[in-house]
Protein backbone atom coordinates (compact mmCIF):
# COMPACT_ATOMS: atom_id res chain seq x y z
CA UNK A 1 0.00 0.00 0.00
CA UNK A 2 1.30 3.24 -1.27
CA UNK A 3 0.33 6.75 0.07
CA UNK A 4 2.88 8.80 -2.29
CA UNK A 5 0.40 9.89 -4.52
CA UNK A 6 -0.50 12.03 -1.65
CA UNK A 7 2.29 12.12 0.33
CA UNK A 8 5.55 12.50 -2.02
CA UNK A 9 8.68 13.87 -2.62
CA UNK A 10 8.27 16.07 -5.96
CA UNK A 11 11.84 16.06 -8.38
CA UNK A 12 12.46 19.29 -9.45
CA UNK A 13 13.85 20.36 -13.02
CA UNK A 14 15.79 23.52 -11.44
CA UNK A 15 18.50 23.74 -9.72
CA UNK A 16 20.09 22.07 -6.31
CA UNK A 17 20.44 25.33 -4.42
CA UNK A 18 17.31 26.73 -5.62
CA UNK A 19 15.16 23.25 -4.55
CA UNK A 20 16.63 23.70 -1.11
CA UNK A 21 16.03 27.44 -0.83
CA UNK A 22 12.10 25.99 -1.48
CA UNK A 23 12.58 23.19 1.04
CA UNK A 24 14.14 24.93 3.87
CA UNK A 25 10.88 27.89 3.83
CA UNK A 26 8.73 24.97 3.41
CA UNK A 27 10.30 22.62 6.35
CA UNK A 28 10.41 25.80 8.85
CA UNK A 29 6.86 26.95 8.05
CA UNK A 30 5.46 23.18 8.27
CA UNK A 31 7.63 22.11 11.50
CA UNK A 32 6.69 25.61 13.39
CA UNK A 33 3.62 24.72 12.72
CA UNK A 34 3.66 21.31 14.55
CA UNK A 35 5.38 23.77 18.16
CA UNK A 36 8.68 23.02 17.67
CA UNK A 37 10.61 26.58 18.10
CA UNK A 38 12.37 28.85 15.28
CA UNK A 39 15.55 27.47 17.14
CA UNK A 40 14.92 24.00 17.37
CA UNK A 41 13.60 23.90 13.75
CA UNK A 42 16.98 25.47 12.01
CA UNK A 43 18.90 22.72 13.95
CA UNK A 44 17.24 20.28 12.26
CA UNK A 45 17.64 21.55 8.73
CA UNK A 46 21.20 20.94 6.31
CA UNK A 47 22.45 20.08 3.38
CA UNK A 48 24.08 17.03 2.01
CA UNK A 49 27.86 18.25 1.00
CA UNK A 50 27.38 16.86 -2.62
CA UNK A 51 23.99 17.00 -4.60
CA UNK A 52 21.64 14.44 -3.72
CA UNK A 53 18.54 13.49 -5.94
CA UNK A 54 17.30 16.81 -6.31
CA UNK A 55 13.86 17.06 -4.43
CA UNK A 56 12.10 19.11 -2.40
CA UNK A 57 9.48 18.29 0.94
CA UNK A 58 5.85 19.01 0.44
CA UNK A 59 3.84 20.63 3.80
CA UNK A 60 2.37 17.23 3.86
CA UNK A 61 3.90 13.73 5.40
CA UNK A 62 5.61 11.83 2.92
CA UNK A 63 5.04 7.70 4.01
CA UNK A 64 4.71 4.97 2.45
CA UNK A 65 4.25 1.09 3.48
CA UNK A 66 6.92 -1.01 2.32
CA UNK A 67 5.87 -3.99 4.31
CA UNK A 68 2.69 -5.21 5.97
CA UNK A 69 2.67 -2.70 9.08
CA UNK A 70 5.72 -1.57 8.62
CA UNK A 71 5.87 2.42 7.56
CA UNK A 72 9.07 4.50 6.19
CA UNK A 73 8.55 8.52 6.64
CA UNK A 74 10.26 11.56 7.00
CA UNK A 75 10.29 13.97 9.87
CA UNK A 76 6.86 15.50 8.70
CA UNK A 77 5.01 12.50 9.24
CA UNK A 78 6.90 11.70 12.63
CA UNK A 79 5.80 15.44 13.83
CA UNK A 80 2.31 15.50 12.68
CA UNK A 81 0.57 13.87 15.48
CA UNK A 82 -2.97 14.11 14.54
CA UNK A 83 -1.73 11.80 11.00
CA UNK A 84 -0.19 9.20 13.62
CA UNK A 85 -3.24 9.09 14.68
CA UNK A 86 -5.56 8.67 11.28
CA UNK A 87 -3.27 6.39 10.10
CA UNK A 88 -3.15 4.13 13.73
CA UNK A 89 0.83 4.49 14.05
CA UNK A 90 0.96 2.90 17.07
CA UNK A 91 5.11 2.53 17.21
CA UNK A 92 7.75 5.46 15.92
CA UNK A 93 11.19 4.43 15.64
CA UNK A 94 13.01 8.05 14.89
CA UNK A 95 16.23 6.85 13.59
CA UNK A 96 17.70 10.24 13.49
CA UNK A 97 16.94 11.63 17.18
CA UNK A 98 18.34 14.92 18.20
CA UNK A 99 18.50 18.75 17.74
CA UNK A 100 21.94 18.69 15.29
CA UNK A 101 21.69 18.81 11.32
CA UNK A 102 19.46 16.15 9.82
CA UNK A 103 18.56 14.92 13.11
CA UNK A 104 14.84 15.39 14.44
CA UNK A 105 13.97 16.78 17.63
CA UNK A 106 11.26 14.55 19.20
CA UNK A 107 11.27 11.87 22.13
CA UNK A 108 8.94 10.21 24.69
CA UNK A 109 8.03 13.52 26.22
CA UNK A 110 6.83 14.52 22.15
CA UNK A 111 4.36 12.11 22.32
CA UNK A 112 3.31 12.39 25.49
CA UNK A 113 -0.38 13.11 24.55
CA UNK A 114 -0.24 10.27 22.28
CA UNK A 115 -0.28 7.05 24.68
CA UNK A 116 -1.41 4.57 22.50
CA UNK A 117 2.28 5.34 20.55
CA UNK A 118 5.37 3.36 21.72
CA UNK A 119 8.55 5.44 20.80
CA UNK A 120 12.39 4.79 20.48
CA UNK A 121 14.95 6.69 19.15
CA UNK A 122 18.50 6.45 17.93
CA UNK A 123 20.81 9.65 17.60
CA UNK A 124 22.74 8.53 14.55
CA UNK A 125 23.84 11.00 11.61
CA UNK A 126 23.24 10.25 8.07
CA UNK A 127 27.25 9.68 7.43
CA UNK A 128 29.04 6.87 5.71
CA UNK A 129 31.43 6.68 8.93
CA UNK A 130 28.32 6.12 11.08
CA UNK A 131 28.41 2.77 12.58
CA UNK A 132 24.58 1.91 12.39
CA UNK A 133 24.92 -1.56 13.09
CA UNK A 134 24.66 -1.49 16.06
CA UNK A 135 21.21 -0.47 15.92
CA UNK A 136 20.35 -3.14 13.50
CA UNK A 137 19.47 -5.83 15.78
CA UNK A 138 17.38 -3.32 18.34
CA UNK A 139 15.15 -1.81 15.17
CA UNK A 140 14.50 -5.58 14.10
CA UNK A 141 13.23 -6.56 17.79
CA UNK A 142 11.28 -3.22 18.10
CA UNK A 143 9.80 -3.33 14.52
CA UNK A 144 9.00 -6.93 15.59
CA UNK A 145 7.32 -6.71 18.41
CA UNK A 146 5.01 -4.14 16.55
CA UNK A 147 4.02 -5.85 13.75
CA UNK A 148 3.43 -8.88 15.89
CA UNK A 149 1.56 -7.43 18.20
CA UNK A 150 -0.96 -5.91 14.88
CA UNK A 151 0.16 -2.62 15.15
CA UNK A 152 1.52 -0.64 12.93
CA UNK A 153 5.36 0.77 12.96
CA UNK A 154 6.48 4.19 11.87
CA UNK A 155 10.38 4.08 11.06
CA UNK A 156 11.68 7.59 10.14
CA UNK A 157 14.48 9.42 9.81
CA UNK A 158 14.55 13.42 8.40
CA UNK A 159 14.00 12.46 4.78
CA UNK A 160 13.00 8.59 5.17
CA UNK A 161 15.12 7.58 2.41
CA UNK A 162 18.61 6.15 4.17
CA UNK A 163 18.77 5.78 8.10
CA UNK A 164 15.73 4.76 8.26
CA UNK A 165 15.32 2.50 5.31
CA UNK A 166 18.50 1.51 6.22
CA UNK A 167 16.90 -0.17 9.55
CA UNK A 168 13.65 -1.15 7.41
CA UNK A 169 15.70 -3.58 5.30
CA UNK A 170 17.97 -4.74 8.24
CA UNK A 171 14.39 -5.98 9.50
CA UNK A 172 13.04 -7.90 6.84
CA UNK A 173 17.29 -9.36 6.33
CA UNK A 174 17.09 -10.41 10.74
CA UNK A 175 13.05 -11.41 11.17
CA UNK A 176 12.22 -12.49 7.87
CA UNK A 177 14.76 -14.37 6.22
CA UNK A 178 15.57 -12.30 2.92
CA UNK A 179 18.33 -11.68 1.57
CA UNK A 180 20.34 -7.87 1.09
CA UNK A 181 18.96 -8.02 -2.47
CA UNK A 182 15.88 -9.13 -1.72
CA UNK A 183 14.91 -6.55 1.12
CA UNK A 184 16.45 -3.73 -1.40
CA UNK A 185 14.35 -4.80 -4.10
CA UNK A 186 11.26 -4.81 -1.57
CA UNK A 187 11.52 -1.56 -0.42
CA UNK A 188 12.41 0.49 -3.18
CA UNK A 189 9.26 -1.21 -4.52
CA UNK A 190 7.83 0.68 -2.75
CA UNK A 191 9.31 3.69 -2.04
CA UNK A 192 12.59 5.76 -3.47
CA UNK A 193 15.25 5.09 -0.75
CA UNK A 194 18.64 6.03 -1.22
CA UNK A 195 21.27 4.52 1.71
CA UNK A 196 24.23 5.89 1.87
CA UNK A 197 27.35 3.97 0.88
CA UNK A 198 28.50 3.38 4.32
CA UNK A 199 25.38 2.01 5.32
CA UNK A 200 24.71 -0.09 2.40
CA UNK A 201 28.13 -1.91 2.73
CA UNK A 202 27.17 -2.89 7.07
CA UNK A 203 23.97 -3.87 5.36
CA UNK A 204 26.49 -5.87 2.91
CA UNK A 205 28.33 -7.58 6.45
CA UNK A 206 25.00 -7.89 7.92
CA UNK A 207 23.59 -10.19 4.97
CA UNK A 208 27.20 -12.23 5.25
CA UNK A 209 26.80 -12.43 8.81
CA UNK A 210 23.67 -14.00 8.18
CA UNK A 211 24.05 -15.86 5.60
CA UNK A 212 26.88 -17.88 8.05
CA UNK A 213 24.74 -18.03 10.62
CA UNK A 214 21.55 -19.79 8.93
CA UNK A 215 24.21 -22.46 6.83
CA UNK A 216 25.23 -23.84 10.92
Amino acid sequence: MSYRDTYSLFPRSHSYCAANEQRVGSYLRTLMSFGSSPSSVLNSLSFRTRPFPEVSYSPTPDVNEVYPGLFVGDAVAAKDKSFLRRMGINYVLNTAEGKRYTQVDTDHLYYRDCPSIRYKGFQLMDLPTTDISKYFHIAANFIDEGISHGGRVLVHCFMGVSRSATCAIAFLMIKRGMSLSEAMALVRSRRDIHPNEGFFRQLQQLDRELRVSRVR
